[in-house]
Formats: structure tokens, C-alpha cells, sequence
């Protein structure tokens, strides 16, 4: 880092570096070390998703580059999280110890699992016959999903995502989709907002099918309009 034309230096000398400067250089060199001594690789939490950003599972939080990540494993919230999964864990332990025996195994280690590729996916364009309003019905198969996992989904903005231009793809929002061990498959829908009133939205998972539901309605311009209104359903 360049001190020298800083005010009170002397020339070929640094100068007093600002606070600013001084707790970046310190952010990076405990970037630097914790990456040496963590591999990151080993974290059950960590994961790196399809847009190139970093995600906690444990947290369900995303950061940009590694250096966030590890400065959020530091921090309360993933702190609080890993106690409260160590206290569940223990206890859910001792309760499969009574009844399995001393010699049984409490926790189970959960594996790396080899992705497979993209599931199988229908899209549907609907219309609610009262009140009329438009909508899609997406149908993921996944028929090598594990018995003790649920796909997951949620909505992105075009401003959060890193893929395409956010200014020039602002009238559209992303539909996330996750099951292990499928890769993430991402739908390109309308920037509007979506009515999550009972049977207007909603999702169902067929475990005999391995087949996933979501159904979504948009809301009409002057029901996103007035929906924050007081007093107007």
C-alpha cells in the first residue's frame, strides 16, 4: 500500500495510514490467513451455487467471495446456529442411544453428494377461473432425489443475481429451484408482484412421484397498487 504522498510524510517514507486503509489491509491478511489454516472444501455448510456466489446452509445466507463467507462463520448468527445444531444433535442422539443400544452411532455423516445434472421441468401458463388472474404451474421431476431430502425454492431479484445486465433485466425476477443432488435450475419470470394468499400460491411435493408443484399468480397492477393500503383487501 502507497503511504507516500500522504500529509505529515516525509518523502521515500509511508505515510500514517487512515483508519479506513488500516482495518482493510487488517480484513485482508485475516482473509488470507484463515484461508490457510480452513479449507473450505471441509465445511459442511459451505456451498457455491450456479451464479458463482457462496451460501450458508446452516445461516441460508449469501455472500459474494470467500472472505464474506469466512467473516460470517465468525460471526453471532453462524456462531448461534452451530450451537443450536450441536445442543439438536446431542439431543437427538441420546434419544436414538435409548433406543438402539451404547454401541450405535448417534449422528449421521452426511456425504458429498456428485451432482447429476438438471431435472426434467414443464411449464404452464394458467389463469384463475374467478378472479382471472395470470400465472404459472411449473413441474420439476426428480426422480433420483434421496429419500430424506425436499426441494426447495426461492424467488431472486434481477438486481441480486450476476449472470445478466440487472438495469437491462429489471421487468423480470428469477424462480430458484434446489434438490441434491440435481444442480440448481433457474426460471425467468415476470417482475411482478406475486399473490401468496391461500390457494393463490403454493407447493406441493409428491414423494411417490418424486415430482415437485409450484403455483404461482401474479397480482392484477391495481392489486399491487393498493395492496399495502390499510383497510383494502
Amino acid at each position: 500500500m502507497d503511504y507516500q504522498n500522504r500529509a505529515g510524510s516525509k518523502k521515500g517514507g509511508g505515510g500514517v495510514a487512515g483508519w479506513s486503509e488500516t482495518n482493510a489491509d487488517r480484513r485482508e491478511r485475516l482473509r488470507k490467513l484463515a484461508l490457510e489454516t480452513i479449507d473450505l472444501e471441509k465445511d459442511p455448510y459451505f456451498f457455491k451455487n450456479h451464479l458463482g456466489s457462496f451460501e450458508c446452509k446452516l445461516c441460508l445466507t449469501v455472500h459474494l467471495n470467500d472472505g464474506s463467507y469466512l467473516a460470517h462463520t465468525q460471526g453471532r448468527k453462524h456462531q448461534t446456529n452451530l450451537a443450536r445444531r450441536a445442543a439438536k444433535e446431542e439431543r437427538e442422539g441420546r434419544a436414538n442411544g435409548a433406543g438402539r443400544g451404547l454401541g450405535a452411532s448417534s449422528v449421521e455423516v452426511r456425504k458429498n453428494l456428485i451432482k447429476v445434472g438438471r431435472p426434467g421441468y414443464r411449464i404452464t401458463k394458467i389463469r384463475d377461473a374467478t378472479s382471472r388472474q395470470l400465472g404459472l404451474r411449473f413441474q420439476l421431476q426428480y426422480p433420483e432425489i434421496g429419500s430424506e431430502i425436499l426441494p426447495r425454492h426461492r424467488f431472486m431479484s434481477a438486481f441480486e443475481q450476476r449472470i445478466e445486465p440487472a438495469m437491462e433485466n429489471k421487468q423480470f425476477q428469477y424462480l430458484l429451484v434446489a434438490a441434491e443432488p440435481y444442480e440448481t435450475i433457474s426460471f425467468k419470470i415476470p417482475s411482478k408482484e406475486i399473490d401468496r394468499r391461500p390457494g393463490k400460491f403454493w407447493t406441493y411435493y409428491d414423494q411417490d412421484s418424486n415430482e415437485y408443484f409450484i403455483q404461482l399468480l401474479f397480482k392484477e397492477e391495481k392489486e399491487a397498487r393498493y395492496s399495502g393500503v390499510p383497510g383494502l383487501q
